[in-house]
């Protein structure tokens, strides 16, 4: 049992694999003829003794395996490779943006201490300002996210009565995936999606490639702005989680300031108790300063705003639909 805490515990075998894809070699080593350490250290300029040894921890994990050659990417450590379709490498690069805020976990003492992200504590700003200031980190994100949607959108699109909807503005709506998802299901819906400059000029090729530029609007802007008014249905996928409970009332407020009285405000994410886990809980507090919320946290956030929840629909085994109406007067 004490052996099965230290492995738990321990940093080197998260940090092997993420120092691998960072150097690109499950990508490297998956010809035939692989590569020896002292190859792959010239190549690399790495240590060659060093390299050996994160080579043998990845032989180890069965990530790598040796041949008369030297070193072969495995069949399972292909699902590191870049091109796998499965947003690991995208994940665990040490330069993109979920790789440099997961080692921002490194000070989630500091969160526990203070209850705010330990990102900043790190770097020296959030991750949001950071992500502004470099390219990569932007672009990496908006794919992280593009990533981790694309297999549950059937499960999105079936799960809710979107038809009820003649437009819906999807607030944040990163590079268009899920709103995209939506319109093709339903050809008689108008949408709108609000994201920043550069996400926003990706959601336009995202829209033009689905086949439904005619019906959708980009805007580029924050949500901490006013956003666009009049739309039927204001949809909010993985973004209160991002957020502390002062800015997601911010972003709230922007949404009630632009409905209708009969809009709904649509929020898709995981729930505390039934989508939302005790990892990812950490995770959204050490990076963001959020939390995966309870459906007692939602109402009480929903409340000060005169937003009632009418239903809670789980969408799939990680997200929820919560559907949020004005209360009349």
């Amino acid at each position: 049992m004490t052996e099965a805490i230290r492995r738990t515990a321990g940093l080197a075998t998260p940090m092997t694999l993420r120092v691998a894809v960072t150097l690109g070699l499950p990508d490297r080593l998956r010809d035939a003829d692989g590569g020896t350490a002292e190859q792959l250290a010239v190549e690399l300029n790495q240590s060659p003794v060093a390299l050996d040894l994160l080579l043998n921890h990845l032989t180890t994990l069965g990530v790598v395996e040796r041949t008369s050659t030297g070193y072969r990417t495995t069949g399972y450590g292909a699902n590191l490779c870049a091109d796998a379709g499965n947003g690991l490498s995208n994940l665990l690069h040490l330069n993109s943006a979920a790789g440099r805020a997961e080692l921002a976990l490194v000070e989630l003492g500091h969160s526990i201490a203070t209850g705010q992200a330990a990102y900043p504590h790190r770097y020296g700003r959030d991750f949001w300002a950071d992500a502004a200031e470099n390219p990569q980190l932007r672009e990496t994100f908006d794919r992280q996210m593009t990533e981790r949607i694309r297999e549950q959108l059937p499960q999105i699109v079936a799960g809710c009565d979107w038809a009820r909807f003649t437009s819906i503005l999807d607030v944040g709506g990163g590079q268009g995936t899920v709103l995209a998802a939506i319109l093709r299901a339903h050809p008689g819906m108008r949408g709108h999606l609000v994201d920043l400059e550069p996400t926003a000029v990706d959601a336009r090729r995202t829209f033009s490639a689905a086949g439904v530029a005619d019906r959708v609007q980009v805007t580029a802007g924050s949500f901490f702005d006013p956003l666009p008014a009049g739309a039927d249905g204001y949809l909010l996928v993985d973004i209160l989680h991002d957020w502390d409970d002062e800015h997601a009332h911010r972003i709230l407020a922007r949404c009630v300031q632009a409905a209708h009285p009969a809009s709904r405000i649509l929020v898709v994410e995981p729930v505390g108790g039934m989508r939302g886990s005790s990892e990812m809980d950490l995770v959204m507090l050490a990076l963001y300063g959020g939390r995966e919320r309870r459906l007692d946290e939602f109402r009480a956030l929903a409340e000060p705003h005169r937003l009632v929840l009418d239903s809670v629909v789980a969408l799939s085994d990680e997200r929820c639909l919560l559907d949020f109406r004005l209360a009349a007067g």
